[in-house]
Protein backbone atom coordinates (compact mmCIF):
# COMPACT_ATOMS: atom_id res chain seq x y z
CA UNK A 1 0.00 0.00 0.00
CA UNK A 2 1.04 3.62 -0.44
CA UNK A 3 2.03 5.56 2.63
CA UNK A 4 -0.06 8.53 3.75
CA UNK A 5 2.66 10.91 2.56
CA UNK A 6 2.77 9.24 -0.89
CA UNK A 7 -1.00 9.55 -1.25
CA UNK A 8 -0.92 13.19 -0.16
CA UNK A 9 1.92 13.89 -2.59
CA UNK A 10 -0.04 12.30 -5.43
CA UNK A 11 -3.16 14.29 -4.58
CA UNK A 12 -1.17 17.54 -4.47
CA UNK A 13 1.25 17.06 -7.38
CA UNK A 14 -0.68 14.77 -9.74
CA UNK A 15 2.02 12.09 -9.77
CA UNK A 16 4.13 10.01 -7.43
CA UNK A 17 7.09 7.72 -8.01
CA UNK A 18 6.73 4.71 -5.74
CA UNK A 19 10.39 3.79 -5.61
CA UNK A 20 10.96 0.03 -5.68
CA UNK A 21 7.24 -0.60 -5.35
CA UNK A 22 7.83 -3.85 -7.23
CA UNK A 23 10.55 -6.46 -6.98
CA UNK A 24 12.68 -7.25 -10.01
CA UNK A 25 11.17 -10.74 -10.03
CA UNK A 26 7.68 -9.20 -10.30
CA UNK A 27 8.43 -7.75 -13.73
CA UNK A 28 11.15 -10.07 -15.02
CA UNK A 29 8.64 -12.58 -16.37
CA UNK A 30 7.12 -9.82 -18.51
CA UNK A 31 10.56 -8.87 -19.83
CA UNK A 32 11.30 -12.53 -20.54
CA UNK A 33 8.02 -12.87 -22.44
CA UNK A 34 8.86 -9.97 -24.75
CA UNK A 35 12.41 -11.19 -25.10
CA UNK A 36 10.94 -14.47 -26.38
CA UNK A 37 8.64 -12.54 -28.73
CA UNK A 38 11.65 -10.70 -30.20
CA UNK A 39 13.38 -14.04 -30.72
CA UNK A 40 10.34 -15.38 -32.58
CA UNK A 41 10.18 -12.21 -34.67
CA UNK A 42 13.86 -12.60 -35.57
CA UNK A 43 13.16 -16.13 -36.80
CA UNK A 44 10.24 -14.86 -38.90
CA UNK A 45 12.34 -12.11 -40.47
CA UNK A 46 15.08 -14.61 -41.29
CA UNK A 47 12.64 -17.01 -42.91
CA UNK A 48 11.22 -14.16 -45.01
CA UNK A 49 14.69 -13.12 -46.16
CA UNK A 50 14.42 -9.68 -44.55
CA UNK A 51 17.50 -10.16 -42.35
CA UNK A 52 20.66 -12.26 -42.48
CA UNK A 53 21.49 -12.25 -38.75
CA UNK A 54 19.04 -12.98 -35.91
CA UNK A 55 21.31 -11.16 -33.42
CA UNK A 56 21.01 -14.02 -30.94
CA UNK A 57 24.10 -12.81 -29.09
CA UNK A 58 22.37 -9.55 -28.10
CA UNK A 59 20.40 -9.00 -24.89
CA UNK A 60 16.84 -7.80 -24.19
CA UNK A 61 17.79 -4.13 -24.45
CA UNK A 62 19.64 -4.41 -27.77
CA UNK A 63 18.40 -7.34 -29.86
CA UNK A 64 15.45 -5.53 -31.44
CA UNK A 65 17.86 -2.69 -32.30
CA UNK A 66 20.00 -5.16 -34.21
CA UNK A 67 16.97 -6.40 -36.13
CA UNK A 68 15.85 -2.86 -36.94
CA UNK A 69 19.27 -2.02 -38.34
CA UNK A 70 18.67 -4.75 -40.91
CA UNK A 71 14.97 -4.18 -41.55
CA UNK A 72 13.45 -0.70 -41.72
CA UNK A 73 9.90 -2.07 -41.69
CA UNK A 74 10.46 -3.54 -38.23
CA UNK A 75 11.56 -0.12 -36.98
CA UNK A 76 8.46 1.52 -38.45
CA UNK A 77 6.10 -1.09 -37.03
CA UNK A 78 7.71 -2.03 -33.72
CA UNK A 79 5.68 0.32 -31.52
CA UNK A 80 2.52 -1.36 -32.83
CA UNK A 81 3.45 -5.00 -33.25
CA UNK A 82 5.32 -5.23 -29.93
CA UNK A 83 2.29 -4.18 -27.89
CA UNK A 84 0.18 -5.87 -25.25
CA UNK A 85 -2.91 -6.28 -27.42
CA UNK A 86 -0.90 -7.94 -30.19
CA UNK A 87 1.42 -10.15 -28.16
CA UNK A 88 -1.26 -11.11 -25.57
CA UNK A 89 1.14 -13.06 -23.42
CA UNK A 90 0.13 -15.06 -20.37
CA UNK A 91 2.82 -13.57 -18.14
CA UNK A 92 1.72 -10.06 -19.07
CA UNK A 93 -1.87 -10.89 -18.13
CA UNK A 94 -0.73 -12.29 -14.80
CA UNK A 95 1.27 -9.13 -14.19
CA UNK A 96 -1.76 -6.91 -14.87
CA UNK A 97 -3.43 -8.57 -11.86
CA UNK A 98 -0.30 -9.02 -9.74
CA UNK A 99 -1.17 -8.68 -6.05
CA UNK A 100 1.76 -6.41 -5.22
CA UNK A 101 0.85 -4.03 -8.04
CA UNK A 102 -2.85 -4.06 -7.16
CA UNK A 103 -2.06 -3.33 -3.51
CA UNK A 104 -0.45 -0.06 -4.61
CA UNK A 105 -3.29 0.78 -6.98
CA UNK A 106 -5.91 0.04 -4.33
CA UNK A 107 -4.53 2.92 -2.28
CA UNK A 108 -5.77 5.31 -4.98
CA UNK A 109 -8.62 3.57 -6.79
CA UNK A 110 -10.14 1.61 -3.92
CA UNK A 111 -10.87 -2.12 -3.46
CA UNK A 112 -12.94 -2.64 -6.65
CA UNK A 113 -10.39 -2.39 -9.46
CA UNK A 114 -10.88 -2.76 -13.21
CA UNK A 115 -7.95 -3.01 -15.61
CA UNK A 116 -8.59 -0.71 -18.56
CA UNK A 117 -7.94 -1.78 -22.17
CA UNK A 118 -5.76 1.35 -22.53
CA UNK A 119 -2.57 -0.61 -21.84
CA UNK A 120 0.72 -0.67 -23.68
CA UNK A 121 4.25 -1.92 -23.62
CA UNK A 122 6.69 0.55 -25.15
CA UNK A 123 9.94 -0.30 -26.88
CA UNK A 124 11.45 3.17 -27.21
CA UNK A 125 14.09 2.59 -29.85
CA UNK A 126 17.28 4.66 -30.28
CA UNK A 127 16.66 7.87 -32.19
CA UNK A 128 19.63 7.43 -34.50
CA UNK A 129 18.43 4.15 -36.03
CA UNK A 130 17.01 6.06 -39.00
CA UNK A 131 17.77 9.66 -40.01
CA UNK A 132 15.00 12.05 -39.05
CA UNK A 133 12.84 9.36 -37.47
CA UNK A 134 10.60 10.62 -34.66
CA UNK A 135 8.26 7.66 -34.19
CA UNK A 136 9.42 7.08 -30.63
CA UNK A 137 8.91 10.56 -29.18
CA UNK A 138 5.80 11.06 -27.03
CA UNK A 139 4.63 14.68 -27.33
CA UNK A 140 3.18 16.62 -24.43
CA UNK A 141 -0.27 15.27 -23.63
CA UNK A 142 -2.73 14.39 -20.88
CA UNK A 143 -4.06 10.86 -20.73
CA UNK A 144 -7.58 12.31 -20.55
CA UNK A 145 -7.09 13.03 -24.26
CA UNK A 146 -6.75 9.40 -25.34
CA UNK A 147 -10.17 7.96 -24.46
CA UNK A 148 -13.68 8.61 -25.71
CA UNK A 149 -15.94 11.08 -23.95
CA UNK A 150 -17.96 8.49 -22.03
CA UNK A 151 -14.99 8.20 -19.66
CA UNK A 152 -14.60 11.95 -19.10
CA UNK A 153 -16.49 11.93 -15.77
CA UNK A 154 -14.47 9.05 -14.38
CA UNK A 155 -11.20 8.75 -12.52
CA UNK A 156 -8.64 6.70 -14.47
CA UNK A 157 -5.22 6.12 -12.96
CA UNK A 158 -2.19 5.83 -15.23
CA UNK A 159 0.48 3.40 -14.00
CA UNK A 160 3.87 3.79 -15.70
CA UNK A 161 6.39 1.01 -15.07
CA UNK A 162 9.94 0.90 -16.46
CA UNK A 163 11.27 -2.53 -17.37
CA UNK A 164 14.78 -1.05 -17.47
CA UNK A 165 16.37 1.92 -15.71
CA UNK A 166 15.29 5.20 -17.33
CA UNK A 167 16.93 8.62 -17.37
CA UNK A 168 17.19 11.68 -19.61
CA UNK A 169 19.53 9.86 -21.98
CA UNK A 170 17.06 7.12 -22.92
CA UNK A 171 13.91 9.22 -22.71
CA UNK A 172 12.44 9.04 -19.21
CA UNK A 173 9.18 10.76 -18.32
CA UNK A 174 8.90 14.53 -18.08
CA UNK A 175 5.84 16.10 -16.49
CA UNK A 176 4.31 19.29 -15.17
CA UNK A 177 3.05 18.83 -11.61
CA UNK A 178 -0.02 20.43 -10.07
CA UNK A 179 -1.88 21.06 -13.33
CA UNK A 180 -4.50 18.42 -12.52
CA UNK A 181 -5.91 20.69 -9.82
CA UNK A 182 -7.16 23.08 -12.51
CA UNK A 183 -9.46 20.31 -13.84
CA UNK A 184 -8.91 21.23 -17.50
CA UNK A 185 -8.14 19.24 -20.59
CA UNK A 186 -5.66 21.24 -22.66
CA UNK A 187 -6.95 20.42 -26.12
CA UNK A 188 -4.92 21.48 -29.16
CA UNK A 189 -5.11 20.76 -32.87
CA UNK A 190 -4.35 17.11 -33.47
CA UNK A 191 -3.06 14.97 -30.62
CA UNK A 192 -1.48 16.32 -27.47
CA UNK A 193 -0.81 19.81 -26.15
CA UNK A 194 0.63 22.52 -28.37
CA UNK A 195 3.44 24.72 -27.10
CA UNK A 196 0.99 27.62 -26.97
CA UNK A 197 -1.36 25.69 -24.67
CA UNK A 198 1.31 24.19 -22.44
CA UNK A 199 1.10 25.56 -18.87
CA UNK A 200 3.87 27.99 -17.95
CA UNK A 201 5.08 25.91 -15.01
CA UNK A 202 8.20 24.07 -14.00
CA UNK A 203 8.88 20.91 -16.00
CA UNK A 204 10.16 17.98 -13.96
CA UNK A 205 12.33 15.19 -15.26
CA UNK A 206 11.44 11.92 -13.52
CA UNK A 207 14.11 9.23 -13.90
CA UNK A 208 13.06 5.80 -12.65
CA UNK A 209 14.70 2.52 -11.82
CA UNK A 210 13.52 -0.95 -12.75
CA UNK A 211 11.06 -1.80 -9.97
CA UNK A 212 9.75 1.75 -9.56
CA UNK A 213 6.06 2.45 -10.21
CA UNK A 214 4.95 5.92 -11.31
CA UNK A 215 1.32 6.95 -10.83
CA UNK A 216 -0.06 9.77 -12.99
CA UNK A 217 -3.35 11.65 -12.74
CA UNK A 218 -5.03 11.68 -16.15
CA UNK A 219 -4.85 15.49 -16.27
CA UNK A 220 -1.10 15.65 -15.58
CA UNK A 221 0.76 16.80 -18.74
CA UNK A 222 3.68 14.54 -19.57
CA UNK A 223 5.95 13.58 -22.44
CA UNK A 224 9.15 11.73 -23.25
CA UNK A 225 11.99 12.83 -25.50
CA UNK A 226 14.16 10.83 -27.92
CA UNK A 227 16.22 7.89 -26.75
CA UNK A 228 19.82 9.02 -27.30
CA UNK A 229 21.41 5.75 -26.24
CA UNK A 230 22.06 2.58 -28.24
CA UNK A 231 19.71 0.51 -26.05
CA UNK A 232 15.92 0.20 -25.88
CA UNK A 233 13.94 1.92 -23.14
CA UNK A 234 11.32 -0.74 -22.37
CA UNK A 235 8.33 0.35 -20.27
CA UNK A 236 4.65 -0.31 -19.63
CA UNK A 237 1.86 2.23 -19.29
CA UNK A 238 -1.34 0.82 -17.88
CA UNK A 239 -4.69 2.22 -16.72
CA UNK A 240 -6.84 1.19 -13.78
CA UNK A 241 -10.14 2.52 -12.50
CA UNK A 242 -13.00 1.82 -10.17
CA UNK A 243 -15.15 -1.08 -11.38
CA UNK A 244 -18.40 0.08 -12.94
CA UNK A 245 -16.96 3.21 -14.58
CA UNK A 246 -16.49 3.69 -18.34
CA UNK A 247 -13.04 2.94 -19.75
CA UNK A 248 -13.29 5.24 -22.75
CA UNK A 249 -12.43 2.29 -24.99
CA UNK A 250 -15.71 0.39 -24.89
CA UNK A 251 -14.85 -1.51 -28.07
CA UNK A 252 -11.94 -3.21 -26.30
CA UNK A 253 -12.05 -5.50 -23.24
CA UNK A 254 -11.70 -4.33 -19.67
CA UNK A 255 -11.59 -6.86 -16.86
CA UNK A 256 -12.03 -6.93 -13.11
CA UNK A 257 -8.53 -7.29 -11.67
CA UNK A 258 -9.54 -7.18 -8.00
CA UNK A 259 -12.83 -7.27 -6.13
CA UNK A 260 -12.78 -7.31 -2.35
CA UNK A 261 -16.58 -7.60 -2.26
CA UNK A 262 -16.99 -10.26 -4.96
CA UNK A 263 -13.74 -12.14 -5.68
CA UNK A 264 -15.54 -14.47 -8.10
CA UNK A 265 -15.94 -11.48 -10.46
CA UNK A 266 -12.18 -11.31 -11.03
CA UNK A 267 -10.91 -12.54 -14.37
CA UNK A 268 -8.27 -15.18 -13.73
CA UNK A 269 -8.18 -17.06 -17.04
CA UNK A 270 -5.57 -15.70 -19.46
CA UNK A 271 -7.23 -17.52 -22.36
CA UNK A 272 -10.48 -15.60 -21.88
CA UNK A 273 -8.59 -12.30 -21.88
CA UNK A 274 -6.67 -13.27 -25.01
CA UNK A 275 -9.77 -14.41 -26.88
CA UNK A 276 -11.70 -11.26 -25.98
CA UNK A 277 -8.89 -9.10 -27.38
CA UNK A 278 -8.63 -11.12 -30.58
CA UNK A 279 -12.37 -10.85 -31.14
CA UNK A 280 -12.41 -7.11 -30.43
CA UNK A 281 -9.50 -6.34 -32.73
CA UNK A 282 -11.22 -8.12 -35.61
CA UNK A 283 -14.31 -5.95 -35.12
CA UNK A 284 -12.41 -2.73 -34.35
CA UNK A 285 -8.91 -2.78 -35.85
CA UNK A 286 -8.57 0.92 -34.98
CA UNK A 287 -9.85 2.63 -31.86
CA UNK A 288 -13.02 4.70 -31.94
CA UNK A 289 -12.49 8.50 -32.10
CA UNK A 290 -13.89 11.13 -29.78
CA UNK A 291 -16.84 13.19 -30.98
CA UNK A 292 -16.54 16.01 -28.42
CA UNK A 293 -13.72 17.77 -26.58
CA UNK A 294 -15.05 19.27 -23.33
CA UNK A 295 -12.45 21.42 -21.60
CA UNK A 296 -13.64 20.71 -18.08
CA UNK A 297 -14.38 17.13 -17.01
CA UNK A 298 -17.44 16.60 -14.86
CA UNK A 299 -15.47 14.90 -12.10
CA UNK A 300 -11.75 14.34 -11.59
CA UNK A 301 -11.36 13.57 -7.90
CA UNK A 302 -11.57 10.37 -5.92
CA UNK A 303 -11.65 9.63 -2.22
CA UNK A 304 -8.14 8.85 -0.98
Amino acid sequence: MLTTSQKEFFEREGYVNVEQGLREADIQLVADEYDAWVEGHADRLLSEGRITNTCSEMDFETRLVGLCHQDEQTYREADHIVDICNVLGEQTFQFLRHARLLDLIESIVGPEITCSPIQHIRCKLPADLWDGADSYVAPWHQDAQVHTEDADPHYILTVWIPLVDTDEANGCLKLIPGVHRESKVLWSEGFGISEMNLPAREVLTVPAKKGDVIFLHKLTPHCSEPNRTNRIRWSMDLRYQRTGTHSGRACYPSFVARSRSQPSAELVDWRVWKKSWQTALKAYPTKLPRSTRPEEPIEQSIEL
